[in-house]
């Protein structure tokens, strides 16, 4: 166990300090976890750690990526954000507003994606009203970092969970009678209203924006409309019999997308008579992620199989206790720390196991569901990101854009708006969740 373990920090240390080259490590440590396993050190085969990759999160993630590609092409999300800024009365509530429809649109679409596609509009307003556009793509990239746990598809990190816990589409509104992390999540949105008025509450300068922007393409609009009501009626569907078909049913939401996502850049390619749609959404397609999930699919298997994670989560049972409030609030405050200097992806890919390995262990070995621990874990680790401007890449994005029109965003200027969102929303969630899944 302590060799995976050193193995394991390793391969955490040099993915945060040589970032550019994550899934290269994550897929070198994946190797030496599979070298291991042909030594005899563990019980780890090549069948073993290739079982352990989630092929269905990976193609719902760049299924996604490709049809949210199309649907920025399209130029349909900058005239929506154009319709909704026409009709507030001040810069206070356009800001506001314009963060708000990011949130909306990360519900469904990758936070990086949606921070791309919202933050052209936020710099015309601000040049258009002669306001700094710095506090708006900050509010922007904050709020796309709260909404992205709304769905299954808002975030990778959704994602993560969706699969790793077996959660369909609706299973985020709805589940075992209970209201989803949807609820939490839109419960933090509101209390992040009244932070952002507050913030802006001096940029009272009247607004007077026109609806311009024309709408390309209504198709990648039906695509993503598409996607969300396949993976709905995909949850509905009764686990079939046959080995053959239960491979399928176990793909079927990364199928989808995948499929609604080659139907999309075929026709556009067939329209344009070439293939540069498919060179562009080849090109835009996170393919780092990709591989670094990849990676540490096995790499999390290999520690699974060597003991850490058992090991991890002895050791958050020892520090809690048994008792279920106080480990949820130590998983959602740990994560909301964590996840302000670390990426959030490993670390959820990480957690899941841990978390479920607590839960087994609570009420004296009996066990308890573990959902409430996984919402923490998501609110947590989605919205730590917002404290810092390199906790979340949708923060990273929209100061590269900032700086790419030669603003300049000090560590101040995050934190301002930052950690009063973070904290705020947080909160909220944090009582709803425990409410509805702890009591």
């Amino acid at each position: 166990m302590i060799l995976a373990l050193i193995i394991f920090i390793i391969t955490y240390v040099l993915m945060l300090v040589l970032q550019k080259y994550r899934p290269w490590i994550a897929l070198s440590s994946a190797a030496v976890f599979i070298a291991l396993g042909l030594f005899g050190v563990y019980n780890f085969t090549i069948f073993t750690a290739l079982n352990a990759v989630d092929y269905n999160v990976l193609m719902m993630i760049g299924g996604t990526m490709g049809i949210v590609t199309l649907f920025i092409e399209s130029k349909m999300p900058a005239r929506l954000a154009e319709m909704l800024i026409s009709k507030v009365p001040n810069v206070k509530w356009a800001v506001t507003v314009l963060a708000l429809f990011a949130g909306v649109v990360s519900a469904f679409v990758d936070n990086v994606a949606t921070v791309l596609m919202v933050a052209p509009i936020g710099l015309a307003i601000s040049k258009k009203l002669k306001v700094s556009p710095v506090p708006v793509l900050i509010a922007i990239a904050v709020s796309s970092n709260l909404q992205g746990a709304a769905t299954l598809v808002g975030d990778t990190t959704s994602i993560l969970l969706g699969g790793y816990a077996e959660m369909n589409f609706l299973d985020f509104f709805w589940m075992k009678g209970k209201p989803g992390i949807f609820w939490g999540v839109e419960l933090g949105a509101i209390a992040s209203i009244f932070v952002l008025l507050f913030l802006f509450r001096k940029e009272n300068q009247g607004v007077s924006a026109e609806v311009e922007t024309e709408v390309t393409d209504y198709f990648p609009s039906f695509l993503m409309i598409g996607t969300v009501v396949l993976l709905i009626i995909a949850s509905f569907l009764p686990e079939p019999t046959s080995a053959v078909l239960q491979t399928i049913y176990s793909l079927r939401s990364g199928l989808i997308c995948l499929i609604l996502c080659l139907i999309g850049i075929i026709r556009s390619c067939i329209i344009k008579k070439s293939g540069e749609t498919f060179k562009q959404v080849w090109d835009e397609l996170d393919k780092d992620t990709l591989l670094l999930l990849f990676g540490l699919f096995i790499v999390i298997e290999g520690i699974k199989t060597a003991g850490v994670i058992d090991a991890v989560a002895d050791l958050f049972y020892k520090v809690s206790g048994d008792n279920p409030f106080l480990l949820y609030t130590l998983i959602v405050f740990a994560s909301v720390i964590l996840s302000a200097f670390i990426d959030n992806i490993p670390y959820v890919a990480t957690m899941l196991p841990v978390v479920s390995s607590i839960a087994a262990l609570m009420n004296g070995g009996a066990g308890m569901e573990p959902y409430v621990f996984y919402f923490g874990l998501l609110t947590g680790a989605t919205l730590g990101g917002n404290l810092t401007p390199i906790g979340a890449s949708a923060n990273i994005a929209a100061i590269g854009i900032l700086r790419k029109n030669g603003e300049t965003v000090s560590l101040k200027d995050f934190l301002r708006i930052g950690v009063p969102f973070t904290l705020f929303a947080v909160l909220v969630g944090y009582v709803f969740i425990w409410l509805v899944w702890g009591m």
